[in-house]
């Protein structure tokens, strides 16, 4: 989509936006960006399949059992038998991805943001897509357009609102992501502009979700809501449901209520220009944590195996980052798997104990071992002048190795295995698939096809050739 002057867009930002979303073709899209577009769907669809046997998504099932086969239940629940309709087969997907914490991640480098700490982008845009595209028996292009369309509007409204909305307690994945729902939904089905703009402001008064909920089953419900949200807004502004036409702008509208501010010059003119996927770009996680914790994991597992360093030699370790990391890494002490995905200490003692940290060891059982717990003690967490001085555009991290023999170990990290600076291929993420699939116990037959027909997912005719590999 070539951009429009400045004096189109004069009565509203909203206005521009939902164009982008109405304009936006898949030929509008680069192969290099459909490329990366392939491998973080790819990693959804994985994370989908494991999060699906998470204690999540036993209770997400649960919870929508009574709504299984009735009318519009067009919509497979991934790894389970359960058709829905769009809506709340959007909600269980997007759980299911988030459910470990092991999704991507939307990269800010602007000074005065957290690098890393913006969203999830696949996890609200790739269930509603997927679930709307299934019903509509759509071709892979139009998921692949979608799908993009979804995660820079999330992305692009994320970078653009004031950083105390993050700051101060709003998860960006939830609230922002309601919109990356919405315009997914909203190209998919070929809405014009107006009713576009409609669908943007029913996703902006559903946006919710509080970071207090990290290391809870309300984070991933989070992302299961938005995209739920996404699908509903969208349907009900179908229907000729009224709302704001400026509800990103307005006074009393999403960006001032929920951040006190914004700035437009990051998404005015900004919407595939370029595409967030190409520049800053967008991380895929090696493990199922907190993206904070990645740089320290990528550059302790280094040391670890250069200088073969046993649990028994280390008497202390030593982490240090900026003061942001500590306020979102809150679990120094974890009992629980899910507080552990919040824990720089336990990152690093299950390094240093099993020389990975997968899906495997991000369990209550393992968190709670004693030899995880004794190590965990050895560890100091906190902020370093020279990680705070590097600034927020990048995750520094500084590691300190004390060993039993006198020995100090050190090195330092801004960027970890998966960012666009140390990027993942697809085989690299084919790899990740067929193990989250593996914990789930798919079939490998299955998991194998999945992985094919993702790489050639444009020349797909219907959606429903991928959905029927993912369901039982």
């Amino acid at each position: 989509m070539k951009p429009k002057s400045p004096a189109a867009f004069a009565e509203s930002l909203t206005a521009y936006v939902a164009e982008f979303i109405q304009a936006t073709r898949y030929a509008d899209l680069s192969a290099d960006l459909v490329a990366l577009g392939k491998k973080h769907i790819l990693d959804g669809l994985g994370l989908a399949l494991s999060g699906s046997v998470a204690k999540s998504g036993e209770l997400v099932r649960r919870y929508l059992a009574p709504f299984d086969g009735v009318a519009g239940g067009d919509a497979g629940v991934i790894g389970s038998e359960l058709r829905l309709a769009p809506r709340f087969a959007a909600f269980a997907n997007g759980v299911g991805i988030h459910a470990d914490d092991y999704d991507d991640t939307q990269l800010a480098v602007a000074k005065d943001r957290v690098y890393g700490l913006l969203t999830h982008p696949t996890a609200p845009a790739l269930p509603a897509a997927l679930a709307v595209a299934e019903r509509e028996r759509r071709s892979g292009k139009d998921l692949l357009t979608a799908y993009h369309v979804g995660v820079e509007v999330e992305c692009k409204i994320a970078e653009a609102i004031d950083p105390r909305h993050y700051q101060q307690g709003f998860h960006s994945t939830a609230t922002c992501g309601a919109f990356g729902a919405a315009a997914a939904v909203a190209n998919l089905l070929g809405y014009t502009a107006e009713t576009t703009r409609r669908a943007l402001s029913i996703a902006a008064s559903q946006a919710a979700g509080l970071r207090e909920n990290f290391g809870t089953m309300t984070k991933p419900f989070h992302a299961g809501r938005a995209a739920e949200s996404g699908v509903v807004a969208a349907e009900l502004a179908a229907l000729g449901w009224t709302a704001a036409p400026n509800i990103l702008e307005a006074p009393r509208g999403f960006f001032s209520a929920a951040g006190g501010g914004y700035d437009e010059a990051a998404i005015l003119h900004r919407l595939g220009n370029p595409w967030t996927f190409v520049a800053p770009g967008i991380s895929i996680k090696p493990h199922p944590s907190g993206s904070l914790t990645h740089p320290g994991m990528t550059e302790m597992l280094r040391l670890i195996r250069l200088h073969d360093i046993k649990p028994a030699q280390v008497t202390y370790v030593k982490v240090g980052t900026n003061h942001n990391m500590p306020n979102a890494l809150i679990h120094h002490r974890p009992r629980t798997e899910l507080n552990a995905k919040f824990s720089m200490e336990f990152c690093m003692a299950i390094l240093l104990l099993e020389r990975r940290a997968g899906l495997n060891e991000f369990t209550d059982e393992v968190v709670n071992r004693p030899d995880v717990q004794a190590l965990i003690e050895k560890i100091d967490f906190g902020v370093h002048p020279e990680a705070e001085a590097a600034g927020y555009d990048k995750m520094t991290t500084l590691i300190e190795i004390g060993l039993a023999d006198g020995r100090v170990i050190a090195g330092r990290a801004d960027f970890g295995k998966g960012s666009p600076a140390m990027p993942m291929s697809y085989d690299d993420v084919a790899d990740k698939f067929r193990d989250c699939a593996a914990f789930a116990r798919w079939p490998a037959p299955k998991s194998a096809r999945v992985v094919n027909l993702v790489r050639r997912l444009e020349e797909v005719n219907d959606v429903r050739e991928l959905t029927v590999l993912l369901v039982k």
